[in-house]
């Protein structure tokens, strides 16, 4: 279990990094673009795309983020349909269920990727072969199921959500 913890934490310190870096990329790239629009009359190449291209990419890596601090969205009306007693069994389902969810899409995400790389596809605009940023989407699922499943070994590992921690 240390492992596994040790897994998680050194995870998500990725996984903000990445997000942050994403972020400023996106944030410099379309600043640059609109200077160079008031300077010189016309942007930047291709800087809507790339900036599109990172939103996507820390939106998905948010993904693993939003669920490793318990603020991911979830239904909550049905928390009080069923005994507490349940709750140990409950959350060991849930977390199997939604790591077989997650490599599920990794799974599909893959064959896209896949069937992209082989068709050449390329980004109109930048003239770049698209598949490397669809391959954002195999490895946010990946890491999500794995995350999951060790919420479904280790419940303890799992962090509390914060209307049950006495947060909002």
């Amino acid at each position: 279990m240390k492992t596994a913890q040790r897994f998680l934490r050194a995870l998500t310190a990725l996984e903000r990094f990445a997000a942050v870096a994403l972020f400023a990329f996106m944030a410099i790239i379309v600043i640059a673009d609109v200077l160079v629009r008031e300077v010189t009359g016309l942007g930047i190449s291709g800087a809507p795309r790339l900036a599109v291209y990172a939103f996507i990419a820390m939106s998905l890596i948010s993904f693993g983020l939003a669920s490793q601090s318990a603020e991911h969205l979830r239904p909550r009306f049905a928390d009080t349909l069923l005994p507490d007693t349940w709750e140990p069994a409950l959350q060991r389902i849930q977390e199997t269920l939604m790591a077989a969810f997650c490599l599920t899409f990794a799974i599909v995400a893959v064959g896209v990727v896949a069937e992209t790389k082989e068709l050449g596809e390329v980004s109109r605009s930048l003239k770049i072969p698209i598949w490397p940023m669809q391959a954002v989407f195999p490895l946010t699922f990946f890491i999500a199921a794995i995350r999951h499943g060790l919420f479904a070994l280790y419940p303890t590992l799992k962090p509390i959500p914060p209307s049950k921690a006495g947060g909002t």
